[in-house]
């Protein structure tokens, strides 16, 4: 009998001890594109709800497994599907792009998906074309893009509960006791006031990219606004620079996401063998196809523009 092929995808997110174990470790897009061509019979998705249904998405002849049913996302939970609907009606004459931070149902009902990594360039082609834009649903992503581009996205109410609690006032009382040089680095998904004082705002791939290409004074101090997960593989790449996470609020420099943290190294071992974890065959095969469309559309952008 031909064994099966396993591979297992990680988010930045995830401990490091379960970074350790996966065959790609990266973002949510470079595991999408990872699991649309990995060619595996299993797919061990350490991540969150969201991303193992965009795998199981793009690739449905994968059995998809996700460790613990449990890590979802605060984006998803925060969205009512109906009133989501209802929206999408009263904006009929826009287009809806959705972050793809978000559950199958969401993506459905949308366009466009995007990640933090290609937000900026679709919705720019899209106006470009002489179209009006709904966002979703990221309350933050959304008002930076309207601040930053000079847009007037109607933006649906939702926010990642772990990139929301970074705080102006405990950043500003951080940077004012380092008395040499210093940076600040965030992810999208950050407040705007928090974002307003920033030397770099990119996805989870770009802050990384942004850390290892960095080559300022090794005295500077580097605050990063996104979730702890990512600084492991900051500090692993640059071992030698003082790399810290932002504050939330005074005197706390601890931020992490409950739901990437349920990926243990037990769960992803038994979802590995097969024997433990939730198989994601709750979709149906039209909800797929309504789905996978605004995943497509993000992908053949990518192949076109990017």
């Amino acid at each position: 009998m031909k064994k099966r092929k396993v591979v297992t995808l990680a988010h930045y997110y995830t401990i490091p001890e379960v970074q350790d174990m996966a065959d790609k470790v990266g973002d949510s897009l470079e595991l999408a594109l990872y699991a649309k061509d990995c060619d595996a019979d299993v797919i061990v998705f350490a991540g969150v709800r969201f991303m193992a249904e965009t795998a199981k998405i793009i690739n449905p002849k994968a059995k998809v497994i996700l460790p613990d049913i449990n890590s979802t996302c605060s984006l998803v939970t925060m969205t009512d599907i109906n009133k989501l609907k209802q929206w999408r009606e009263e904006h009929k004459d826009y287009v809806h792009v959705a972050y793809v931070n978000s559950s199958a149902e969401h993506k459905a009902l949308s366009d466009w998906t995007v990640t933090s990594r290609n937000v900026a360039d679709i919705i720019e082609y899209i106006y470009s074309q002489g179209k009006k834009v709904i966002y979703s649903p990221d309350r933050n992503m959304g008002a930076y893009l309207n601040a930053e581009y000079g847009y007037d996205m109607p933006l649906w109410s939702a926010v990642c509960e772990v990139h929301d609690k970074f705080n102006k006032e405990a950043l500003d009382e951080l940077v004012g006791s380092i008395s040499g040089q210093k940076y600040i680095i965030a992810h999208p998904e950050s407040p705007l006031p928090v974002l307003n004082d920033c030397d770099y705002i990119g996805s989870t791939h770009g802050l990384l990219n942004w850390v290892i290409d960095y080559n300022g004074s090794k005295d500077a101090v580097i605050l990063v606004a996104t979730e702890d997960g990512i600084l492991y593989n900051m500090k692993k790449a640059r071992p030698e620079l003082d790399i810290r996470q932002a504050p939330i609020y005074t005197g706390c420099k601890c931020n992490s996401c409950p739901y990437m943290k349920l990926n243990t190294v037990e769960a992803v071992k038994l979802a590995q063998q097969e024997q433990g974890g939730t198989v994601v065959d709750y979709l149906s095969d039209d909800l797929i196809a309504r789905a996978r469309i605004p995943i497509d559309r993000m992908i053949e952008f990518g192949h076109r523009h990017m």
